[in-house]
């Protein structure tokens, strides 16, 4: 498809001329800017990225192809609706690698653009926020008509797409790239809540010492239960979390009966269980240099995220303590709720890509675990 003339038409009637590459047709979904200077494989396979077109800020992408190994998706294919680019990489420079990033979206029917001046698109987003759009070699008016016609986030139940049909066993390390030195054993039960779950958050669990059961997202607190987890983790995923109705029943029902963990729409959903409220965000947070501070410690640490929504921090109040804070806008970045032993962060501490500086916090759950079973085996 490359050497095609397209172009993204914004639901704003901005259009922006590009070319396209990939795979033909015409994709709609939101449109969001991502400031990761590496790690676009794991962007594209991230499936809280569902249903939106992403921009990288970084003007080269596919330098080192596609990796199978790097995929934070079960299936290793992408999750997002289409990608923009400035510049696509011809070829694929990495020993890892098994083919370019264009072959590979290609394969996997995902459009793309390349070309474009997204400097220009990303100030444009920042301004005016992230919309609905359109990108393909269609007419301008086609495009602009597709992009008001799509969904629009607010609303959006995408999680649906993403889980998976039945629950299934995680045992993977995360081998050579590991942090931290790997446990001898697996000696405390997990039960993970699959909402869009990316991979690296699986490993991070089993590098803790960790034998961990993911379960699809429909899955009942009652269902969970009669698992016998030693703890839930509530995971990541797309969409609006106030349309996860489903979940946020689980998790409700989960409160209190073991330690939970919650990371970016777990997060969500653990506010929301506790009576709180979310609302959509101007642009969104997404990339791996997002600077949060830990309240208790002083600590700012740089993260990875992704997500459009946040937790409105005074409906907190009376719920949960608010433990850590985005050091750019002063919105939510984690919350506890300790009578219930429940604790959640909205950005990314396995990173896969990005900084490993919150990679503690896989520890502190565990931690939490080992003392709830010394409670539950003396009560």
């Amino acid at each position: 498809m490359s050497g095609v003339r397209a172009r993204l038409a914004l639901a704003d009637g901005t259009i922006f001329e590009g070319e396209a590459f990939g795979a033909a047709g015409v994709a709609t979904g939101e449109v969001v800017f991502t400031t990761g200077m590496t790690g676009y494989q794991e962007v594209l396979t991230d499936p809280s990225y569902c249903g939106q077109i992403v921009t990288m800020t970084a003007p080269e992408i596919g330098n080192t192809g596609i990796v199978a190994e790097d995929a934070e998706s079960a299936h290793e294919a992408p999750w997002v609706s289409g990608l923009i680019v400035r510049e696509a990489s011809p070829v694929a420079s990495s020993w890892r690698a098994t083919e370019t990033l264009s072959a590979w979206l290609e394969r996997h029917g995902v459009v793309a653009l390349s070309g474009l001046d997204t400097r220009r698109l990303t100030r444009h987003l920042r301004d005016h926020g992230s919309q609905n759009g359109a990108i393909g070699a269609a007419p301008p008016e086609e495009l602009v008509r597709r992009a008001c016609d799509a969904p629009s986030m607010v609303g959006l139940d995408l999680v649906a797409r993403v889980t998976p049909k039945e629950p299934y066993r995680f045992t993977e390390s995360s081998g050579v790239w590991r942090a931290t030195p790997a446990p001898t054993g697996a000696t405390r039960h997990v039960v993970a809540i699959d909402l869009g779950l990316k991979r690296n958050i699986l490993r991070c669990l089993v590098d803790a010492g960790c034998s961990v059961t993911v379960v699809p997202a429909r899955t009942t607190a009652a269902e969970i239960l009669a698992l016998d987890p030693d703890g839930v983790f509530v995971s990541n995923g797309p969409g609006d979390p106030a349309a996860v109705t489903y979940a946020i029943d689980t998790v409700k029902g989960l409160l209190g009966k073991r330690p939970i963990f919650g990371i970016c729409l777990g997060h969500q959903l653990l506010a929301i269980a506790t009576g709180a409220t979310t609302y959509k965000l101007k642009f969104g947070h997404r990339g791996l240099n997002q600077p949060v501070k830990d309240l208790a410690t002083g600590r700012v640490e740089i993260t990875t995220q992704n997500h459009g929504f946040a937790v409105d921090l005074a409906s907190l109040e009376g719920k949960a303590r608010t433990t850590h804070l985005h050091l750019n806008d002063g919105t939510s970045e984690g919350l506890e709720v300790p009578d219930l032993d429940a604790f959640s962060v909205q950005y990314h501490p396995e990173a896969a890509a990005g900084p490993h500086d919150a990679l503690y916090l896989f520890r502190r759950f565990v931690d939490r675990i080992d003392l709830a079973r010394d409670r539950r085996a003396h009560a």
